[in-house]
């Protein structure tokens, strides 16, 4: 179907992979000159307004500066996604590169990463896109709900931390965050999404995009890279200090940001042990960030509120 897809939308042949993916079908494209691309296609009546945003995003990108992402294949007809009775797709280039995840998070690569999200910010920060206001899962909107899926969780030490970040975040956090900007995320910016491509940093996959807090892509990129003990933001300190940079946070920003890096760790710990139960077959590739996040929450838990700020304030420009 990808392949008559493909032609029919495109006019090109080539050869398809199918590739990893949780909700949509994501398949790489090698056409016959070499070139790369993938083809997102959705079947799920979610799936139009998931695409119709990431199109949206992928396009209002373009021309952007100190950050790569993928460029959008306008159908033969010139739009930006094609949209049949039953399924919907869009094709984009597949950017080379290694992702974060797979290389030395040094210093100075973390760095970089954080002033590329900064930049990645500011060119998303004047966007308004269809369906930005969609529901999403990881919206910070639906967090206070997730302690629903408490009972997924394996481990009683995690389970605490989790209860103990949600109910910081539900009495603490959540009400402030009406007076911080907010503006279209990528919402989803992991090692996973992140690339080093040449001398540059690009960032991949909108599908989780949506309207919130502008510091919301820190929040998400800094819990992943909480892994240090010794460090008092777990190793996350170069890449706060990259962001903050290129877009400097605001005393409320700076104030909140590691209880929402527990917050968001923790969101991460109960989806993923959910949806694992969920698609057994897929439980590997959805667990992939799990350890890394009860490791990094671990490490942030053993901070004070004022610990936590200090920590935030040092690690700015």
């Amino acid at each position: 179907m990808s392949g008559e897809l493909l032609l029919r939308h495109y006019g090109l042949t080539g050869t398809i992979r199918v590739l990893s993916s949780e909700v949509e079908c994501t398949a790489e494209v090698t056409l016959l000159s070499g070139d790369r691309l993938i083809l997102k296609t959705s079947a799920r009546p979610e799936g139009r307004d998931s695409f119709r945003f990431q199109v949206a995003a992928l396009a209002g990108l373009e021309g952007a500066s100190g950050f790569a992402a993928p460029h959008l294949v306008r159908t033969g007809a010139g739009t930006l996604m094609f949209e049949e009775e039953e399924i919907c797709g869009y094709l984009q280039t597949r950017l080379s590169g290694l992702s974060l995840h797979q290389v030395n998070a040094t210093p100075d690569v973390c760095y970089r990463v954080g002033q590329a999200l900064g930049r990645l910010s500011l060119a998303l920060e004047p966007l308004t896109l269809p369906a930005m206001h969609r529901p999403v899962l990881w919206h910070v909107g639906c967090w206070p709900r997730l302690m629903e899926l408490e009972e997924h969780l394996q481990s009683e030490p995690v389970a605490a931390s989790v209860r103990l970040a949600m109910g910081n975040y539900v009495e603490l956090i959540k009400p402030q965050l009406r007076e911080v900007a907010w503006q279209v995320t990528h919402n989803d910016p992991s090692p996973f999404n992140t690339l080093l491509a040449g001398q540059g940093i690009a960032f991949i996959d909108f599908g989780d995009g949506c309207w919130g807090p502008r510091i919301q892509d820190l929040v998400v990129a800094a819990s992943h890279l909480v892994t240090d003990p010794s460090l008092a933001l777990g190793g996350s300190e170069n890449l706060i200090a990259g962001y903050a940079s290129v877009t400097p946070l605001s005393t409320l920003e700076a104030k909140l940001l590691v209880g929402l890096m527990k917050a968001r760790q923790s969101a991460l710990i109960l989806i993923n042990y959910w949806r694992a139960e969920l698609f057994p077959a897929e439980a590997a590739y959805i667990k992939k960030n799990v350890a890394r996040a009860e490791r990094g929450l671990s490490i942030l838990s053993a901070l004070s509120v004022g610990e936590a700020d200090m920590a935030v304030r040092r690690a700015g420009p």
